[in-house]
């Protein structure tokens, strides 16, 4: 299983994405994801995900995930085909529905039909990569892989319809089991060959109470929308070594292939903790 960690995106003060895409580089990490929001205090993922690209060149950049239907699909296919470009064909596109509607509102978009439009956006997102009718022709044939995350039957159908893997978007490793197992089945019912590609995620922050008071208080911020549920998610956080390797352990044990672990405080030194724990 490959290991990828998140850039602090939309973490307060997150804002130095070069200096920690430099050092994810010099690690052991695979990738770099960021997250995606509109009506919050973030920074904007394709922007972001091309500038980790440009100090970068082992590294895949992807979007943990971006929320599809508040852009346009000619708008979508325009930035993940340029930071395509940008990372020499390093892009993974993963995109979801998004769960707050006040992305949406923000951004200006109906969400009242946003289901029926993302599985249009994800057809015609091909289309433009081929075609590259309003885009520069993507480094990777045919475009980015895309995965597609999400949990209820319809967006495992997409996935197994019209993307190359799953994204799920957090948890313990036995509700990514149950997921994987459930992206599995959708994908044979779709008579797709092979299988899909399966990707995870976690929280962390790791160098004792004080980092872990912050991460949780961000938690708790991000999923404010959730109501109390958001208090469980903040108790998630992995804040010990421990902790992380038993979590690395149980989704490797269920078949994840790339996990990608998000920091929940922006210190740099975050990345030299995780690298010392993975060691």
């Amino acid at each position: 299983m490959d290991i990828g960690i998140g850039l602090p995106t939309t973490v307060p003060g997150g804002t130095d994405v070069v200096g920690w895409a430099r050092r994810a580089e010099e690690g052991p990490f695979a990738s770099v994801g960021v997250l995606d929001r509109v009506a919050y205090r973030s920074l904007d993922p394709f922007p972001s995900l091309a500038a980790a690209a440009a100090v970068t060149s082992r590294i895949r950049v992807v979007t943990m995930v971006a929320v599809g239907p508040v852009r346009s699909t000619a708008l979508l296919a325009k930035q993940a085909a340029t930071v395509d470009q940008v990372s020499g064909g390093r892009l993974v596109l993963g995109l979801a529905l998004g769960a707050r509607l006040e992305d949406y509102e923000a951004a200006g978009a109906d969400p009242g039909d946003r289901a029926a439009r993302f599985s249009d956006q994800l057809a015609a997102l091909r289309d433009h990569f081929e075609d590259a009718d309003v885009c520069p022709p993507p480094v990777q044939p045919g475009g980015p892989p895309i995965l597609v995350g999400g949990l209820v039957g319809s967006a495992l159908w997409r996935m197994a319809r019209f993307a190359d893997g799953y994204v799920h978007g957090g948890g313990p490793p036995r509700a990514f089991a149950r997921a994987a197992s459930e992206a599995a089945a959708a994908w044979v019912d779709a008579e797709r060959p092979g299988r899909p590609e399966l990707w995870g995620q976690g929280y962390f922050a790791l160098g004792g109470d004080d980092v872990n008071e912050r991460g949780a208080a961000y938690l708790r911020d991000y999923y404010a929308f959730t109501g109390p549920f958001a208090e469980r998610i903040a108790a998630a956080n992995l804040t010990t070594p421990h902790a992380v390797r038993d979590f690395v352990r149980g989704y490797e044990e269920a078949g994840c292939d790339h996990l990608v672990l998000l920091p929940t405080v922006s210190d740099p030194s975050q990345l030299d903790r995780l690298a010392d724990v993975l060691s």
